[in-house]
């Protein structure tokens, strides 16, 4: 199978998890009878290999080392959420969140209001351990293939109005495929090869084409009320 159509750059948001990383969340008391709470972590490990999967089969991906540099230097605008969704419970916008690349990957501190009823579940889910993955929704604007296309090499990305999130089950590199909209499967569809083409259709009429069914057998039952109905006629 021709590869090469791996080459073409998504154009829709993205999203890759890792487990806890440097994750704390930190409460002290405000000095005027109240308490703060600041959440750190790591929502992106730099220079780590791991396992994705899209139309094509397996493959390596890396975020590189320096992926993060232009877009928060540009002061992207990025809110912390839970599970990519719901409130915003801390910005960068606002100053209530601080990204910052350094040699492990893409650091998090964001300063969380403990009243909100939003934060206090996550603080339960936290220390219950029911949630123990970090995610982050960017863009790629930069990336790269090794010859063979078996390893994308993301070398830099966009996060401005994407997010970072705490989340219960993310879109796992090392288990989730890249994500495809309709429009894009057809792009790398058109890139193939009629012969191509015909392997990974008959690939997925294997996998989705119903086993057939054997025929039901008449019950007694219901030929003996066809008999009946027959003599009253």
């Amino acid at each position: 199978m021709d590869l090469s159509a791996r080459a073409a750059r998504p154009t829709t948001v993205q999203r890759r998890s890792t487990p806890f990383q440097g994750v704390e969340l930190r409460s002290k008391p405000s000095g005027t009878g109240g308490e703060t709470l600041t959440f750190t972590g790591y929502a992106s490990v730099t220079e780590q290999g791991y396992e994705m999967e899209d139309w094509a089969g397996s493959y390596t991906e890396i975020v590189r080392s320096g992926a993060f540099k232009k877009t928060l230097s540009e002061g992207a605008d990025v809110p912390f959420l839970v599970n990519h969704s719901g409130l915003t419970l801390a910005r960068t916008k606002s100053g209530t969140l601080r990204l910052a690349e350094d040699e492990t990957g893409l650091h998090t501190e964001a300063d969380l209001d403990p009243s909100s009823p939003h934060v206090q579940a996550l603080r339960s889910a936290m220390e219950r351990g029911d949630v123990d993955e970090m995610s982050f929704g960017f863009w790629v604007t930069r990336q790269q293939w090794s010859p063979d296309f078996d390893q994308r090499d993301i070398l830099e990305v966009s996060l401005n109005k994407g997010d970072v999130s705490v989340v219960n089950y993310g879109a796992n590199p090392n288990t989730a495929g890249a994500q495809l909209n309709a429009r894009e499967l057809g792009q790398h569809l058109e890139r193939l090869s009629a012969d191509d083409r015909r392997t990974l259709y008959d690939r997925l009429a294997a996998e989705f084409t119903p086993a057939p069914e054997e025929a039901p057998v008449p019950s007694l039952l219901g030929l003996d009320q066809a008999r009946l109905r027959l003599l009253n006629l």
